[in-house]
């Protein structure tokens, strides 16, 4: 089964994805992969605004029926907006992950760590490996 791998954003191998929205700002949110292997999420704990985070840092946490899973910052950051709608329809993960499903807009650190993330096709063949 092949899942929605949209070109115009970057991968990580923890299964994050982040699209540069210009301006020296990304939206983060987990990949179509990623929510399938989770099935249903019940809750999604996001972080503040103004928080800051390095790349790797655990920012988020998702919570569906099968687990608990952390979300972790794909680049250096820091918040600047939430999802709110995730806290009351928190399956806009499962049904839209790289629309309504996103969870939090960053303010880039370091525009060029998106560089060293993973592009589409190199995610589509990671994924395959997984699977």
């Amino acid at each position: 089964m092949g899942f929605d791998t949209p070109e115009d954003v970057r991968y990580t191998e923890e299964h994050e994805w982040i699209k540069d929205e210009g301006d020296g700002e990304a939206r983060i949110g987990i990949t179509d992969f990623a929510q399938d292997q989770l099935t249903d999420v019940v809750y999604v704990d996001l972080p503040f605004t103004e928080e800051e985070f390095d790349q790797g840092d655990a920012m988020m946490v998702v919570e569906s029926v099968k687990s608990v899973s952390d979300v972790y910052a794909p680049v250096d950051c820091t918040v600047t907006d939430i999802n709110e709608e995730l806290e009351t329809a928190p399956e806009l993960v499962n049904e839209d992950p790289y629309g309504d499903g996103w969870m939090a807009l960053v303010e880039l650190d370091d525009p060029s760590q998106l560089d060293e993330l993973m592009d589409a096709e190199d995610y589509r063949e990671f994924t395959e490996n997984e699977a």
